[in-house]
């Protein structure tokens, strides 16, 4: 079994080398999604996402962003994954800048299925030494070898 409780595709892992906005990296993960057939309607979803960060942040703390968003369209579960080594400024709850943007696609009315596997994403991301590895990940390829290897 996946370590975030799902498999991630290579095509929806985006490492950020370069600063970006909160929105520019939130735009390419849901890119990710889109190009991956994840979604269907990229912006709708995208709307969506930015709908939800504007009641809240979804920066939990930490280093961590978990962006969700339930919405009809998304057939199944999907999680795109950014990675950002400089950190992004995400307005989180513990004003620390963002290394892991964990942004999921879940179906409308998926609440319980969203509830376990956003258990297993903290579950992996609260294990030692986790982030720090993951964030020292040079590209997609890199990342998808050390999530498999922490499954």
């Amino acid at each position: 079994m996946a370590v975030f409780g799902i498999d991630i595709d290579r095509d929806r892992i985006r490492v950020f080398k370069e600063a970006l906005s909160k929105h520019d990296a939130l735009d390419r993960l849901v890119d990710a999604l889109h190009a991956t057939h994840a979604i269907s309607d990229r912006e709708a979803f995208r709307k969506a996402v930015y709908d939800r960060e504007s009641v809240m942040s979804t920066g939990i703390g930490q280093g961590v962003a978990i962006p969700h968003v339930r919405i009809e369209g998304v057939t199944k579960p999907a999680i795109s994954l950014g990675i950002s080594r400089k950190g992004l400024d995400f307005d989180t709850l513990d004003n620390q800048l963002v290394h892991a943007i964990v942004l999921f696609a879940m179906p409308a009315g998926s609440q319980k299925e969203y509830l376990g596997l956003l258990a297993q994403v903290m579950s992996a991301l609260k294990q030692p030494g986790f982030l720090e590895r993951l964030v020292n990940c040079e590209t997609p390829e890199e990342v998808e070898d050390m999530l498999a290897e922490s499954s």
